[in-house]
């Protein structure tokens, strides 16, 4: 099982497929690199290398109970392109996921990327009341499985016309959430509710593509996707219709291919 070691000492694990210009993907919290299956075969199959990893107490990565801050996670990406020794990447993250991707820029630079991708990033800002934040992880520590269970469809959209994801992967997405170490969600959700982006992402001098849902409960659409392309210079904005915050799932081929046409400017 291929995994790199961060200079703490967590070992982290890695997909690494295909040869050429490469995409790194960052995935969502609480779940694993697995979301990113499809997406990294159709990249190989267009000629590119694809790359993957499980933070730090998700999926098959050590968990050391530290570092779910952003400067230790966009640290932990910084290991996995310094490793791999990548350059003229393209980075791409969902969700919690592009926050480390913007975190990553400020502390270690771009010269490693060439450009990024946000799909339904919850950067820059969600600026949730505090009491419901902290309501939220109070859930979290005491019923983390009714959490899931109650939001899972809000998730999915499934009440959204065309979002009609197999049983058997909804299945799996949630599997997925339930193996999340407990301290890593509690711990990940509350940086993810304090963090703020946006002077970061006003910094941004990359290419930027930001894919996000119209009906994203998670991260929504006005506070995320709208103000993520109003602060990053060179950004382009597209919004999926009828979808909420599992576009890898949801709406699999646009995705798919949005990706390929990106990393391929």
């Amino acid at each position: 099982m291929p995994s790199l070691t961060t200079p703490d000492g967590t070992a982290l694990f890695y997909r690494d497929y295909g040869i050429g210009r490469p995409v790194v993907f960052v995935h969502s919290m609480l779940m694993s690199s697995d979301m990113w299956q499809h997406q990294m075969l159709h990249l190989v199959g267009h000629g590119y290398r694809a790359v993957a990893y499980d933070r730090r107490g998700h999926g098959r990565s050590d968990d050391p109970g530290r570092g779910h801050d952003f400067d230790t996670l966009a640290d932990d990406l910084a290991a996995l392109l310094d490793r791999l020794d990548l350059t003229d990447v393209t980075l791409v993250g969902h969700s919690m996921g592009g926050g480390e991707v913007i975190r990553y820029l400020t502390r270690h630079g771009g010269h490693r990327v060439a450009r990024i991708a946000l799909v339904g990033a919850t950067a820059p800002y969600l600026g949730v009341d505090p009491q419901l934040a902290d309501a939220l992880l109070h859930q979290l520590r005491t019923d983390y499985g009714r959490w899931v269970a109650d939001n899972a469809a809000l998730s999915f959209g499934a009440d959204l016309p065309g979002c009609d994801i197999p049983q058997l992967e909804q299945d799996a997405t949630i599997r997925d959430w339930m193996r999340v170490s407990l301290h890593a969600a509690v711990e990940c959700t509350r940086a993810n509710l304090a963090a703020d982006f946006r002077a970061e992402a006003g910094a941004i001098a990359l290419p930027t593509l930001i894919l996000h849902g119209d009906n994203d409960a998670f991260a929504p659409l006005e506070t995320c996707g709208q103000r993520s392309a109003e602060l990053i210079p060179h950004s382009k904005l597209v919004v999926y219709r009828n979808a909420s915050h599992m576009l890898h799932l949801s709406h699999r081929p646009q995705l798919n291919e949005d990706l390929l046409s990106f990393a391929g400017s």
